[in-house]
């Protein structure tokens, strides 16, 4: 009884993660199917409790930071680490996935028979990919560029004054090794997932694979509204922090997370927007001209 109450009490202090979880699970369910979903909550919650846990007793692989435990009896702590910090890694590292996905998944042929906007064909071979897992793990470091200066100065706002570093570093106080440690997180999460997904039956995701759109239990949106969905999550929690940091008056922080995210959000537009063409997937769509003898 008292663990669902301090779970009600940490639901409570923290009602802005549970809602970017409660969205994440909605679009990852849409996208992925609830057993991948499962494997991508649990292996990332996992991995993140399990180097937040290491760092605050050997400085590996964030570097030194330490929790100061004031919510104590406000909110669910698993050992000296708050739930819910473990817990945002999920849908941080699916909303990075997200937008890794609308860079990258190649585009299927319009009703016109073109191939330069969406629908993206859910393609196994490209969202189980490196350069997918390379420029997820680049995006949730970022993110995160943005998030810890912010929560760093927690007791300025409604977060409050968490964890600290014993030698602030050079990026706001936040020591350059603690987004190291995002990217060692990512890769193994993303790794380990990548791994499940090829095991999981194709049956258990709603789209199949290399088709558009085409749903294996039921008619529904393409796999590209869901991916659009999950990289509005993106940057809504982008916009969250970055609101908050201009609201506590650390302007100049705010401005190098705008200056970070423009051209980043100037390229992902012009993805989306057909610019460049991206490579089609599929068979192509006229037959090859005959070579003519010589």
């Amino acid at each position: 009884m008292d663990f669902f109450i301090l779970l009600i009490k940490t639901v409570l202090l923290r009602p802005y993660v549970f809602v970017f979880l409660a969205v994440f699970l909605l679009i990852a369910s849409r996208l992925l199917g609830w057993p991948r979903t499962a494997a991508f909550l649990l292996l990332t919650w996992i991995t993140a409790f399990l180097c937040e846990f290491s760092s605050t007793r050997t400085g590996f692989p964030f570097g030194w930071y330490h929790y100061t435990g004031s919510t104590q009896g406000q909110e669910l702590y698993i050992s000296n680490v708050p739930f819910m910090d473990s817990l945002s890694f999920a849908f941080l590292l699916f909303a990075s996935y997200c937008v890794a996905l609308a860079f990258l998944l190649p585009h299927g042929p319009d009703q016109h028979g073109r191939r330069s906007r969406p629908p993206f064909v859910w393609d196994p071979t490209v969202r189980r990919s490196w350069p997918v897992l390379s420029l997820t793990v680049l995006l949730f470091a970022f993110i995160d560029v943005v998030i810890d200066p912010v929560a760093l100065r927690g007791e300025r706002w409604f977060l409050g004054r968490i964890y600290f570093y014993p030698e602030p570093g050079i990026h706001f106080g936040v020591p350059i090794a603690n987004y190291l440690g995002w990217a060692v997180v990512g890769l193994v999460s993303l790794s380990a997932y990548f791994f499940c997904d090829r095991r999981l039956s194709p049956s258990s995701t709603p789209f199949r694979n290399g088709v558009p759109g085409e749903s294996v239990a039921q008619e529904g949106p393409a796999p590209t509204t869901w991916v659009l969905l999950g990289c509005g999550l993106y940057y809504g929690v982008l916009v969250f922090n970055l609101a908050v940091t201009f609201w506590i008056g650390e302007a100049l922080i705010g401005l190098t997370g705008v200056l970070i995210y423009l051209p980043i959000t100037v390229l992902l537009t012009l993805r989306l927007l057909g610019y460049p063409p991206s490579p089609a997937a599929g068979p192509p769509l006229t037959a090859p001209a005959q070579r003519m003898p010589e």
